[in-house]
């Protein structure tokens, strides 16, 4: 199993709309093969930081998730609410 760290910032005043479409991406991954669960959370000292945790069976689900044309559709409703480019750190239990 990998985790898969996502981290978003949002940009001021686009904070609902944000959460409207985040939701349509997690409920996209939940149905990919390889997703096992994934949370959520923004961050106490900066209510537009958004970190995202996601279990993955393994780095290949989740490149094929990543790679994917539904993903990359979604995400380009989702990018432009943000004003940083999301980061993506792919971490193994040592």
């Amino acid at each position: 199993m990998i985790r898969v760290l996502i981290e978003r910032h949002i940009a001021e005043s686009l904070e609902s709309a944000y959460e409207e479409r985040a939701r349509l991406v997690l409920q996209q991954a939940v149905a990919a093969p390889g997703f096992i669960s994934g949370e959520t959370l923004s961050d106490s000292h900066d209510p537009n930081h958004r970190i995202t945790l996601a279990n993955w069976r393994s780095e290949a689900d989740w490149d094929r998730w990543f790679q994917s044309n539904k993903r990359r559709e979604l995400m380009t409703e989702l990018v432009p609410m943000m004003d940083k480019d999301e980061t993506i750190t792919v971490l193994h239990q040592s």
